[in-house]
């Protein structure tokens, strides 16, 4: 009896243990890996996104394709837009730009324009990416396209180009308005826009400016620009509507990436949640770093052209953004024709420089003409023919 009364305390025992050890198997074996997002960072923006600016791969998102009010982060398609046309050479840095009434009777952030009065179009710009300034961004608006509602017209258009599917601009300025949305995604495509352009950067990086002789000082709305390393652009918004929002670029090592977070709640949490974004990017990825933008990598010949050669430069930064300990196997070729025909333009692509990793390619950069070859005239062909006889 004793025997048998011991062997089922053995036998239970080792049940019990058997079973706890399966159990706590099955709670390891179904815990999140440590790379798991959700575990770690939540963010307490209602949608948000990290891209790599090079390639536009999503390193982190929350929600990021719902659509919701972006208050002045709606500034950054009225700049693209701004900075496209001085590209365009539709208007000048240097052409005065008077205020109307419209643009005097708008609201909320602004520079106080008086109708009438005058300011040069770079200025105008400093007021709308620093100081946020709503009237200054109908006087842009109304000098490039004679009216805001033309110019929303061109901002819904680009919006479209550049792939935004759940965009929808109603003003240029970001003030509460009826089906006036974005989302953290397609604010991150018009971002990854407006940092090819030089003049962008050059307004959107200032921190503070000073207006009509130093009697009005803009600071800009963009705190990490001087509250986190490498932040060098951006555009914040707020409304009661749309709350805390911003839309920002931050390069560091030649790592360049873009953070979007809308709808966070209260006082600078649109600070503090696009650093946890660039601490969470920074901390996995590192740039794997091949050319700089503008590097002359190849040189073709022109056929029929004035001059007998054309150079071809890097459209972009050649970088690749990989997980920190896969920065081997990434190679760069030149793939372009040895010849071009004229005529040939400035700025026109003529090839591509990809970058492979064992033998998959991961990404591919233009290669544009750096000067303009017109095609040769009769008398100038005649002229090269004879001396190709003579000689």
């Amino acid at each position: 009896m004793f025997w048998n009364k011991m062997a089922r305390v053995v036998l239970i025992t080792f049940l019990s243990l058997l079973l706890i050890s399966t159990q706590a198997f099955a709670v390891t074996k179904n815990a999140p890996k440590k790379d798991d997002k959700k575990e770690l960072l939540e963010t307490t923006a209602e949608t948000a996104v990290l891209i790599a600016a090079d390639s536009g791969e999503v390193l982190y998102s929350k929600d990021p394709d719902k659509s919701l009010p972006m208050a002045s982060v709606t500034k950054l398609m009225t700049l693209l837009l701004a900075v496209e046309s001085v590209e365009q050479g539709k208007v000048k840095l240097e052409d005065k730009v008077s205020a109307s009434e419209n643009a005097w009777g708008m609201g909320g952030s602004q520079i106080y324009l008086a109708p009438g009065e005058e300011f040069s179009f770079k200025e105008m710009l400093i007021a709308v990416a620093v100081g946020s300034a709503n009237d200054a961004s109908i006087a842009v608006a109304e000098q490039i396209e004679g009216s805001e509602e033309a110019f929303v017209a061109r901002m819904n258009e680009r919006a479209k180009q550049l792939g935004c599917t759940n965009t929808n601009f109603a003003n240029c300025t970001g003030l509460p308005a009826e089906g006036h949305q974005a989302s953290a995604m397609d604010l991150a495509r018009i971002m990854k826009e407006c940092i090819q352009h030089p003049l962008y950067m050059q307004v959107a990086g200032i921190y503070e400016y000073d207006l009509r002789g130093g009697d009005f000082k803009l600071w800009s709305t963009n705190k990490l620009l001087k509250w986190y390393r490498g932040v060098d652009s951006g555009k914040t918004g707020w409304t009661s509507e749309a709350r805390y929002c911003l839309a920002s670029s931050c390069d560091r090592d030649n790592l360049r990436l873009i953070a979007v977070v809308m709808g966070t709640p209260e006082p600078k949490s649109h600070f503090r949640e696009s650093i946890k974004l660039y601490n969470y990017g920074f901390a996995r990825y590192k740039a794997v770093y091949l050319e700089d933008r503008g590097k002359l990598v190849k040189t073709v010949k022109v056929d029929k052209g004035e001059v007998e050669n054309v150079g071809l430069v890097t459209q972009s930064k050649v970088v690749v953004t990989v997980r920190k300990g896969e920065e081997k196997g990434y190679q760069g070729s030149i793939d372009a024709p040895e010849t071009v025909a004229a005529p040939v333009k400035r700025g026109q692509k003529a090839g591509d420089y990809v970058v492979t990793r064992n033998g998959q390619e991961v990404l591919r950069v233009p290669l544009l003409a750096n000067n303009s070859v017109d095609r040769r005239t009769l008398a100038q062909q005649i002229n090269k023919t004879l001396r190709g006889i003579l000689e």
